[in-house]
């Protein structure tokens, strides 16, 4: 299959006797990212060209630790027959901020990293090895600066996001040793093949392996049977927790509404990150 069919099958919506996300109405509104200094309450864009999206909760205070939430964007230029799009961009993630709620966690959205160009990458990975480099550093700095706890970082994702989590969050051991727990919605690295070269299933397995049992909750809309399998057959240990999400819909504005799996996702959380 081509690179352009398989952009194209991404973006199709899976036919699915599940509701549409839009018939709950949300309780929660991902803050604007805005100009600035860093401070409670605000979303913040660091960097130029090549930017991420700092977040500090409401209760952020100087001096404190605090856990953090890293969040990948899914691809950008998406959009289904459901209506459901995706920028790709760092600022247009939900997953972490549905998660806190705004409290009691730092919020980190980064970026793909397009070194070639000196920007983000929209779609796909730009250079995943320079993109796991400007984790590494973004994630440095938010511990000293603003007291981000190395021992409560979890890293979670949206479609082309959930196969970071694995394809950028255990890309080598330097990065693969940051995380606490991972939260994988919808799409997971290594039970298809993606239109780039490492998506391979022994490459896969390579970034799987650094996992050493750490726990995933994994969740899709529609099924999650594919990634079950999946991991069934690697034989990779790990404390994996499997959930289907009961809406039609690719994208990540669940976790801004009062839906069961929510709730669910956030005592897993509480629970993970003690």
């Amino acid at each position: 299959m081509t690179r352009r069919a398989l952009l194209a099958a991404m973006t199709q919506a899976a036919p699915s006797p599940y509701p549409d996300i839009r018939t709950i109405a949300p309780d929660l509104a991902a803050p604007p990212m805005v100009e600035g200094e860093p401070r409670a309450g605000a979303r913040v864009k660091v960097g130029g060209s090549i930017y991420h999206a700092l977040y500090l909760p409401e209760d952020w205070r100087p001096g404190r630790r605090y856990p953090v939430i890293v969040e990948y964007a899914g691809n950008g230029n998406y959009k289904n027959a459901h209506g459901d799009v995706s920028e790709g961009v760092p600022e247009g993630s939900n997953l972490g901020y549905g998660i806190s709620g705004g409290r009691g966690f730092i919020w980190l959205c980064l970026p793909y990293v397009d070194a070639a160009n000196g920007r983000n990458a929209i779609t796909w990975w730009g250079d995943p090895s320079t993109t796991a480099r400007y984790c590494v550093t973004a994630v440095g700095d938010v511990c000293k600066r603003f007291g981000g706890d190395r021992k409560r970082m979890l890293i979670c994702g949206f479609s082309r996001g959930a196969i970071a989590c694995n394809y950028i969050g255990l890309r080598d051991d330097r990065i693969a040793k940051l995380w606490r727990a991972f939260v994988c919605y919808s799409h997971y690295d290594g039970p298809r093949k993606w239109p780039y070269a490492d998506s391979d299933p022994a490459s896969a397995l390579e970034r799987l392996r650094r996992l050493r049992g750490r726990p995933q909750f994994i969740c899709h809309e529609n099924s999650v049977e594919s990634t079950r399998e999946y991991l069934a057959r690697t034989a990779v240990r790990g404390g994996f927790t499997f959930h289907t999400l009961p809406f039609r819909n690719h994208n990540d504005a669940w976790t801004l509404r009062p839906v069961p799996l929510r709730h669910t996702l956030r005592a897993w959380v509480r629970r993970v990150m003690a």
